[in-house]
């Protein structure tokens, strides 16, 4: 991620800032823009932008219940951001818990958004494009014999809030075996699947898709029963994670996650001036760089940038007592298929293959 900046003082703030602790002044954060910017506020919902005179703004309605710092064009007929404007079903708010876990998902949504809109990758809401649209549901388990289980159907991606409570989230990943469990982790794996719909289905990608991550028409129920049943032993050499083995769907999605991390993670180490001096062993030093979007190929990338990043990260964790942030092994086949979800995302960004969304209702 980028560097915030208040745009009224300079000072440095953050993704999640409400207000700027130097100055004082509101701020927001400007989708269309990229940007935070810092605005007084009066009378009823009055923004006035401070420092770069631009477009007038408004905020999010869910900042007043203290969920999203995003704010939309004065302009806009909505009264969401265009985050919020994906969540169809919240938790029940008269439990205090569930704000918390509520604001909490919201805030790993964004992330999530502030990735995709640098992919230049459509976000349709399903309220008003329901062929092609995206529609958020945290729900709550209430009854112990009704499972509410974290997953995405047709741009429906349905979250358990209990994943928002880092005591149970960690339960659950030890329960499982797991090296790696996260709120932005999930949004980025569930998304993968969305986009799979959306910029390989029916495409001319599926050919090589499936030289690459499998046939997705073996049946995924049976493919589910198998792995949990008896794991492939070999999946290090070939996947990301071992969930990433079960199915070829999941190999996408996992590795569309990684993906997303590795953008994300550039992007933030560059920002800050990041230089490795002893990237390799007696190797030529490393100053990180974002990663290039509208490069041919990813390959050299991952492996010069990314695994130095990754282990120094790593590194730093141990020396804090903290568990690996990236606990994850890039094998010569991931990185094809890193590269593979690269091309499908410049080649659909940029409009040079086309991306399967449905014409809408009246167009």
């Amino acid at each position: 991620m980028k560097q915030m900046l208040c745009s009224n003082c300079g000072n440095r703030v953050f993704f999640e800032n409400l207000t700027c602790e130097t100055c004082g002044s509101t701020l927001g954060y400007a989708p269309d823009e990229q940007l935070m910017l810092a605005f007084e506020v009066s009378g009823e919902d009055v923004w006035r932008r401070l420092g770069k005179p631009g477009a007038e703004y408004k905020s999010c309605v869910n900042r007043k219940t203290g969920v999203c710092n995003w704010v939309l064009p004065t302009a806009s007929v909505h009264q969401h951001c265009v985050s919020c404007r994906t969540t169809h079903t919240i938790p029940e708010l008269s439990k205090p818990e569930n704000q918390r876990y509520w604001a909490a998902l919201e805030q790993a949504k964004r992330r999530l958004f502030y990735t995709l809109i640098e992919l230049v990758l459509p976000t349709p809401n399903k309220l008003e494009d329901p062929a092609n649209g995206l529609s958020f549901e945290f729900l709550e388990q209430v009854d112990p014999q009704r499972r509410v289980l974290t997953g995405h159907d047709d741009g429906v991606i349905t979250l358990n809030i209990a994943e928002a409570d880092d005591a149970r989230r960690e339960h659950i990943r030890l329960a499982m075996h797991e090296p790696y469990r996260t709120l932005l982790g999930h949004f980025r794996h569930e998304i993968g699947h969305y986009f799979w719909d959306r910029l390989v289905r029916d495409t001319p990608w599926i050919d090589e898709y499936r030289s690459l991550f499998g046939d997705e028409r073996a049946d995924y129920s049976e493919a589910l029963k198998k792995y949990y049943a008896s794991p492939v032993a070999d999946w290090p050499q070939r996947f990301i994670s071992v969930y990433a083995s079960s199915h070829p769907w999941e190999d996408w999605a996992e590795t569309w996650a990684h993906y997303l991390h590795m953008i994300d993670g550039l992007e933030t180490a560059a920002a800050w001036g990041t230089r490795l001096d002893l990237a390799l062993p007696c190797g030529p030093p490393l100053s990180v760089q974002k990663l290039d979007l509208k490069a041919q190929s990813i390959r050299n990338a991952v492996v010069e940038q990314w695994l130095p990043v990754s282990q120094f990260i790593n590194a730093m964790d141990r020396s804090l007592g903290a568990h690996d942030s990236y606990p994850f092994i890039v094998v010569p086949p991931v990185i094809e298929k890193l590269d593979f979800i690269h091309r499908v995302v410049s080649a659909g960004s940029s409009g040079s293959v086309p991306m399967n969304f449905l014409p809408r209702r009246g167009t």
